[in-house]
């Protein structure tokens, strides 16, 4: 009975290894443990725990941190996607903006004459105040002397 069950567990581990020969050289590595077997899967990462069933060998995902480290990196892959998707469509109206916003040259000339009159008039203020400053207007003698 030992032997038969020995037996069965060769063609079994033989067999997963022919199967995983035919998915391409090495795809899957099967290691012995004190409770069963573990299946490697060299391409994906992905583990299966494996027991020995009545003669089958009954395999079955392997809990670990690898499924939740991808679920991450699909969610931030998704993420990443929406960010750029934003910013290229916030790049393609940028100039439409800049360029609506900007004056028109004939606007530009306007603004600078308005602000040449400004200063002109201002520096004329400053000169007659200096010019104050300088000649103070004479005082009047005062009459009620007399």
């Amino acid at each position: 009975m030992r032997y038969s069950r020995i037996a069965a567990s060769s063609v079994l581990i033989l067999g997963l290894t022919g199967i995983a020969n035919a998915q391409g050289p090495e795809r899957y590595r099967l290691e012995k443990t004190d409770n069963g077997y573990v299946r490697m899967d060299t391409k994906t990462g992905a583990m299966s725990i494996c027991e020995e069933r009545s003669g089958q060998l009954v395999c079955k995902l392997a809990a670990d941190e690898r499924v939740a480290m991808q679920d991450e990196i699909e969610r931030l892959q998704s993420s990443l996607k929406s960010v750029e998707e934003r910013v290229t469509k916030l790049e393609g109206s940028l100039p439409a903006r800049i360029d609506s916003a900007l004056p028109t040259e004939e606007d530009f000339e306007k603004s600078l004459g308005y602000m040449e009159r400004f200063f002109r008039r201002f520096m004329g203020i400053a000169k007659d105040m200096e010019n104050e400053d300088q000649n103070p207007p004479p005082v009047a003698p005062n009459s009620d002397k007399t």
